[in-house]
């Protein structure tokens, strides 16, 4: 008998089992609302300009090469996103408080800062909001926390914040637990804390003397605006915590497979540096040895050069006002279909995601009758509509709502 007998089939990763189901689908008229990845109006995937040019830029100089990187990365790119995160005139930065470590991407820098957090700090409670991003359960449980728990984010009757709920569960956490932040762009809520709330939070984990741990996917695709998305992080580090921040330019480069990402620490000196970076030295070793390195000279290139960085934010702008008017557009098509509900929320989000409100009954009918691929939960990608079909989108959810209104209210 072979070894792997006794091994049992997992679950199928829904969002991408769903993007396989939609690649299969034979209807002309078929949406992928599900994968969160940008697409033009036409429903195609984005090469950022600016990305072409410093592509052709890093071939055209004639110095590439493909050796290994230093196992924390390229201090280009590392040096640029922790300066992209906190702002060029952060104190962090300048006193040198703060450093970067080049990962696999987002998922990556909180796969590393999860076993430094588990492994040498010996953490074994973290909070995450409910709803989250699926795979902030299964990074820290496999990094080896052992203690996960939820702390409240979504009111669904409101369809906004549940802030008394979030207090409430961060105000009862342990001392030296763990709470996964999302910095913008809250994903898949679409809903962020104000500014006001965000100073809350932050007496909170003051009070608490909770360990902030910031996921910053989005930086960018909440406003438009790389800084103003930055407030979050570079408040609490104002405020002097100590904090990890998980960087990805999956979406606002368009760098998906790429995977670069940055894990930005913020300590309180210089004296505690060589020993955090030699233990996280040791992590990544014995994880994945070294980061890739053409994506993360893409961006070290955009972020470090002024006029790449100018018309970088141009592209973030671009995508960013693409979204919101998809926001307006599915809302005034309901509102024009007088569908059942109120649908305010879609409008008032922001970023790359939309929590709907939609029940499984409603997913079903999208996903079965209309082609219509979207996560059990409601959850939609917004760059998945465009001028062609936010119609036809439009005309489903009213269908579907209508339909399944008799046993559960929208």
């Amino acid at each position: 008998m072979s070894l792997f007998a006794g091994v049992e089939v997992g679950p199928p990763v829904e969002v991408f089992a769903l993007n396989q189901a939609c690649v299969k689908d034979c209807n002309p008229n078929k949406v992928n609302l599900g994968v969160g990845a940008y697409r033009t109006n036409e429903g195609k995937p984005w090469i950022l300009p600016v990305v072409k040019k410093a592509e052709a830029a890093i071939v055209a100089d004639g110095s590439l090469n493909h050796e290994y990187l230093p196992v924390l990365g390229m201090d280009g790119v590392t040096n640029a996103a922790s300066t992209l995160l906190l702002g060029d005139d952060s104190e962090a930065i300048q006193g040198k408080r703060a450093f970067g470590v080049q990962t696999l991407s987002g998922t990556g820098a909180l796969r590393v800062g999860a076993e430094f957090l588990a492994r040498i700090l010996k953490r074994t409670t973290f909070y995450y909001s409910s709803p989250t991003w699926e795979n902030h359960h299964k990074v820290f449980v496999y990094a080896g926390f052992t203690e996960p728990r939820t702390y409240r984010y979504w009111n669904q009757e409101k369809r906004g914040i549940d802030f008394e709920g979030m207090i409430a569960d961060l105000k009862a956490a342990p001392a030296g637990a763990v709470v996964i932040l999302h910095a913008c762009a809250h994903n898949p809520t679409g809903i962020d804390p104000t500014q006001e709330q965000w100073k809350q939070i932050a007496d909170v984990c003051e009070q608490q003397k909770l360990f902030p741990f910031f996921d910053s996917a989005y930086q960018g695709f909440a406003s438009g605006d790389p800084n103003k998305d930055a407030f979050a992080v570079r408040y609490f580090v104002e405020r002097g915590f100590e904090l990890f921040c998980a960087q990805s330019f999956a979406k606002n480069f368009g760098l998906y497979n790429e995977r670069i990402g940055n894990l930005t620490v913020v300590q309180k000196s210089t004296e505690t540096t060589a020993a955090v970076a030699s233990q996280i030295t040791l992590l990544v070793r014995g994880m994945y040895s070294n980061p890739p390195a053409f994506g993360s000279r893409i961006v070290s290139r955009v972020l470090c050069d002024a006029a790449l960085r100018a018309e970088w934010m141009e592209c973030i702008k671009t995508m960013s006002s693409r979204i919101i008017a998809m926001r307006k557009a599915l809302y005034d098509e309901l509102i024009a279909l007088k569908t059942p509900g109120t649908w305010e929320h879609i409008t008032k989000q922001i970023g790359m995601f939309s929590y709907t409100g939609l029940n499984e009954k409603q997913v079903e009918i999208l996903i079965k009758e209309y082609s219509i691929y979207l996560l059990k939960t409601g959850r939609i990608s917004m760059c998945g509509l465009n001028e062609n079909n936010v119609k036809y989108v439009a005309k489903a959810i009213h269908d579907a709502v209508t339909r399944a209104s008799n046993t559960s209210k929208i």
